[in-house]
């Protein structure tokens, strides 16, 4: 009887134990579930392309530098692949959509880009517009907005939030009262890019422009004329800021602290790449993706490559190509 009685209290505890047990592995798997819900929901990302330095042109020959005869070729592949790409939420062009500052070439270029299955936006490039020309900023913005349905803007520089956490800033950089292949952003503008950060401290920035801010390589020709001051007010600001150019047809990638300037080369010439950048927000931190996608058209891009004198120069680093930078909140 003595047995089945300590039989009986030691079934009792073992009982108890286990629904203690099962409750306290319940509460731990909740916990872990919600941590992980929680982790997700501070999580959103943003997925772009930068196309750079078209140089459209109809029936321009070859240049000692461009593959300006193969332009439409090469853009309608770029065209192709960021179509076969999944989840762009847009595509923006950086500046020298067209060779030669035409009505002409721009009414040519637009059916080529209207085969986007995605937004698409643009910034101005010393090519695009001329001193004194048909083709001014009025005209190229109005041809622009009956093409696309997405560019709704009325001002060569502007911004929008392409998904809740970040902020997209256009600039134009180009110098339009004299003929120079350098840049300038004036005073107006600056006032009008302090306004754009100071209203977006909590989001990442993803600033888009032609001439860099900094050079790949030195071209005094090409410089931006006040990129130090430029820089100085966008450095100022703490929060996660990815600035995107092109202009040199080159690669390069610098970060400084919070700030991440990339180079993008250009279609027309070697490399004949474009970029996909993807950005991920996490509560501690922002993730830039760097991927690098040249042209499937080998021999154009063979026959550029015979145009340069040091490859590497517009190829950059491996890490500039195909990396992954984090940025600290």
């Amino acid at each position: 009887m003595r047995h089945h009685k300590t039989h009986y209290y030691q079934s009792k505890s073992n009982s108890l134990f286990t629904k203690v047990w099962n409750t306290f592995v319940t509460v731990c798997m909740t916990i872990v579930l919600m941590w992980g819900l929680q982790a997700c929901s501070n999580v959103t990302g943003l997925r772009f392309v930068q196309l750079s330095d078209v140089h459209f042109s109809q029936d321009s020959p070859n240049t000692t530098f461009k593959m300006i005869g193969e332009s439409q070729r090469l853009l309608d592949d770029a065209v192709e692949q960021i179509n076969e790409i999944k989840d762009v939420d847009f595509v923006m062009i950086t500046g020298d959509l067209i060779d030669k500052p035409l009505e002409i070439e721009l009414k040519a270029v637009l059916p080529h880009l209207q085969n986007l299955n995605y937004p698409w936006y643009f910034a101005f490039g010393n090519h695009d517009r001329c001193v004194g020309g048909y083709l001014d900023t009025n005209l190229y913005m109005k041809m622009l907005k009956e093409a696309n349905p997405d560019f709704k803007f009325d001002n060569p520089y502007y911004s929008f939030s392409p998904k809740k956490g970040y902020r997209v800033i256009v600039l134009d950089d180009i110098i339009t009262n004299e003929i120079t292949s350098q840049g300038y952003v004036n005073e107006k503008q600056l006032k009008w890019l302090k306004k754009e950060l100071d209203r977006s401290k909590n989001d990442t920035v993803l600033i888009f422009m032609h001439i860099p801010l900094i050079e790949p390589f030195a071209s005094p020709n090409h410089r931006l004329r006040n990129a130090s001051q430029v820089m100085g007010l966008i450095e100022s600001y703490k929060n996660p800021i990815g600035v995107f150019q092109g202009h040199y047809h080159a690669t390069r990638v610098v970060q400084h602290e919070n700030v991440l300037y990339v180079n993008t080369p250009s279609i027309v010439s070697y490399p004949n790449a474009f970029r996909l950048i993807s950005v991920q927000n996490y509560k501690d931190k922002t993730v830039f993706e760097l991927k690098w996608i040249e042209t499937r058209e080998k021999t154009i891009q063979k026959m550029a490559k015979l145009l340069v004198i040091v490859s590497s120069i517009y190829t950059g680093e491996d890490k500039e190509r195909d990396g992954i930078y984090e940025i600290k909140r």
